[in-house]
């Protein structure tokens, strides 16, 4: 099915619960009110000629100027070979979606990644909690507004220009060069000085006074 298909059979069947398909030019999306998204993402996967089984990833975007955070769900049919986006906008100051890990089992490990990086609550999880950094870890650093802390644990996190970085490794690598050279050459003159001095054949001291 193409994607407009898709979208219009979804408005059929939810209403005003169900936006129209976007008209961006990259991947075209849904939008879905949260309280809907379930038995939306249900009717995907179960109906026969949609058969979404594929949960491929759900991510997020931050919209501060908007107070929205967007969790994006990429579903796909592998038997079928058709594939949608969905989108559900929640608010940014308490962000709450309700899960889906019981429609996609893979939607567990998904949803808490969005949790760790951007903060939203999704009700029902099994297991929601931080899946990418500690526990302890204060904000959610995919968030548009996240302040660095200065580190974790004596751990700093302050970062130098890749440029920078390339030529302190290549300074490394040129005093490492020029210390084996200084080396070499120097074990090479010592085992010169230590040789004995050969002694031409024929030569004579004999009758020199």
């Amino acid at each position: 099915m193409t994607q407009e298909e898709i979208s219009a059979a979804l408005k059929a069947r939810f209403g005003e619960a169900v936006g129209p398909l976007s008209e961006t030019k990259g991947d075209r999306f849904v939008v879905v009110k949260g309280e809907a998204v379930v038995e939306v993402c249900r009717y995907l996967k179960s109906t026969s000629g949609f058969e979404f089984d594929s949960c491929q990833d759900i991510t997020a975007v931050d919209w501060p100027a908007k107070n929205v955070i967007e969790v994006v769900y990429h579903l796909f049919s592998l038997g079928l070979r058709h594939g949608i986006v969905l989108k559900v906008e929640t608010d940014r100051a308490k962000p709450s979606v309700p899960t889906v890990e019981g429609v996609w089992k893979a939607a567990t490990w998904l949803e808490r990644e969005v949790y760790d990086l951007f903060g939203v609550s999704f009700v029902g999880h099994s297991d929601l909690r931080r899946i990418m950094l500690p526990d302890d870890w204060v904000g959610h650093p995919l968030r548009k507004d996240y302040q660095e802390a200065g580190g974790y644990q004596g751990i700093g996190n302050e970062r130098q220009s890749p440029l920078v970085q390339l030529a302190k490794l290549t300074d490394e690598k040129r005093k490492a060069v020029a210390a084996a050279a200084a080396v070499a050459a120097a074990a090479a003159s010592a085992a010169a000085a230590a040789a004995p001095v050969p002694v031409l054949a024929g030569a004579s001291t004999e009758g020199k006074e």
